[in-house]
């Protein structure tokens, strides 16, 4: 038989999960697959996973610098949409609801009854 589940007891040999992609190691004397019953296990014999090793450690090579890649170019990118969140966030924490487009916030406030203009510094000055 091929095919078991974890946590039945088989023989002694090699033991691939498909779902975590990881070869289990079964010592002579026989043992116990680890997992729940949903993971499946497939029994490689010894020459088969003898003339897989090679291939996969080929195609490890060969996918390496496009995991570096992949792996620079997803760091970049997290960190950029934190900068850009970052700045949006900022920017949007300076703007008051009741800011209105076009009016000058650097002049100072107006005070229509004594026609002066109040700047930053506290000083009156006398509007022409």
């Amino acid at each position: 038989m091929w095919r078991h589940r974890g946590g039945s007891r088989v023989k002694w040999g090699f033991y691939w999960n498909l779902a975590k992609w990881e070869i289990v190691t079964v010592p002579r004397e026989g043992g116990v697959l680890p997992g729940a019953r949903e993971h499946r296990y497939v029994r490689v014999p010894i020459l088969l996973l003898l003339a897989l090793a090679p291939v996969m450690g080929g195609l490890y090579v060969v996918f390496l610098p496009f995991i570096g890649f992949a792996m620079v170019l997803s760091f970049a990118g997290r960190k950029t949409a934190g900068a850009l969140q970052r700045a949006f966030t900022g920017l949007m924490t300076t703007l008051s609801p009741a800011w209105r487009p076009g009016e000058a916030y650097f002049a100072g406030k107006h005070t229509p009854e004594t026609g002066e203009a109040r700047g930053d510094e506290g000083e009156r000055e006398k509007v022409a």
